[in-house]
């Protein structure tokens, strides 16, 4: 297993983290992701620790903090082995104090999620969504005083506007505050919204990716192509209407071009999806989940590997579609791309 630094920080990661969405699954969601209990959840971890990955991902919000319990669990008497990753922000309940990072509201997340977590510390702590409502002064001095408490070790972001991110960074320049080192991004090769804006702020500023949902929401399994419609018992049944858009006919050109370079390197398609994300600017570390052990070890085999720089430009070619203003001038006109050439 490879192993980067998260960001500009001293955290070195995996390449490949786990997601722990599956663990303890309940509701229309989480439930059609997966539902491993914590002997399950234990045989999981033991095949990650076994290839490398010791970086673990989950929320509080996950299955209403029932996937951070079966971590706990699935970890209990091997913490120092293993690094914890969760999130915080959106609703827990309907109550006012049931969602957002205010200074109290964070505390108390805090506080349960490493109950349930059965651990006196959380390596990294991502704020799930923007809460708009908290001003980034009050989040960031709460973050600064929980890592000087013992219990954060690091922070992060996730699914943020990249003009709220760079507000953050700034604020915590200017006050001497803990920067955020991490941003848990959706990026694949039908979700390359990344690139436009976020993906050059990180390498400005030193904020590694954490990429969620690498397969595009379960779309480049490998089960779903030209004239093969998503199967009988996909999760896509229940949980597209939750899933990052992509036409049909763009999602197809993309399968395809993966299909041919699967082919030639003897690859699966999850694989080559996974191993272009890897070759990827700011890419620390790409989550796989799996709701049994065929799965897990099949991601696994995303590394190892290289994608030759021919078929990167063929997956480039396909998967490519041209960004929303301001960034379109800069794609079709030579004299704005040479003020400002992309980072891929």
């Amino acid at each position: 297993m490879e192993y980067r630094q998260l960001g500009a920080s001293g955290l070195r990661v995996p390449v490949l983290s786990f997601g722990t969405g599956t663990f303890g699954g309940t509701g229309p969601l989480f439930g059609a992701w997966g539902t491993s209990d914590a002997a399950e959840a234990r045989r999981l971890v033991d095949i990650c620790l076994d290839a490398g990955v010791n970086l673990f991902d989950t929320a509080d919000v996950y299955s209403n903090g029932a996937s951070e319990e079966v971590l706990g669990e699935a970890i209990k008497g091997r913490r120092d082995q293993v690094l914890i990753s969760t999130k915080t922000g959106l609703p827990m309940g309907d109550g006012p104090t049931d969602w957002g990072v205010s200074r109290s509201r964070l505390i108390a997340a805090v506080e349960a999620s490493l109950k349930r977590l059965g651990t006196d510390h959380i390596d990294l702590l991502q704020l799930h969504a923007l809460d708009a409502h908290t001003p980034v002064e009050e989040l960031l001095e709460t973050l600064d005083m929980l890592i000087a408490q013992g219990k954060l070790r690091y922070a992060g972001v996730s699914n943020y506007p990249g003009w709220q991110l760079m507000k953050a960074l700034a604020a915590a320049d200017r006050h001497g505050w803990p920067r955020f080192v991490a941003h848990q991004v959706y990026y694949s090769l039908i979700g390359r919204a990344y690139e436009a804006d976020l993906m050059p702020l990180a390498a400005d500023q030193g904020v590694g990716a954490l990429v969620w949902s690498p397969l595009g929401w379960g779309r480049l399994t490998g089960k779903i192509g030209r004239n093969r419609p998503v199967p009988e018992g996909s999760r896509l049944h229940d949980t597209e209407q939750f899933a990052p858009p992509v036409s049909e006919e763009h999602l197809y050109k993309v399968i395809d071009a993966i299909e041919a370079v699967a082919g030639e390197t003897g690859k699966t398609v999850p694989q080559v999806a996974i191993n272009w994300l890897l070759q990827r600017p700011t890419v620390s570390s790409v989550i796989i989940g799996a709701r049994n052990e065929e799965q897990l070890r099949q991601n696994l085999g995303a590394v190892g590997w290289s994608l030759t720089p021919e078929q990167v430009a063929a997956l480039d070619a396909a998967s490519d579609v041209l960004p929303p203003y301001p960034h379109t001038p800069y794609r079709q006109q030579e004299g704005f791309a040479r003020l400002n050439p992309p980072l891929v």
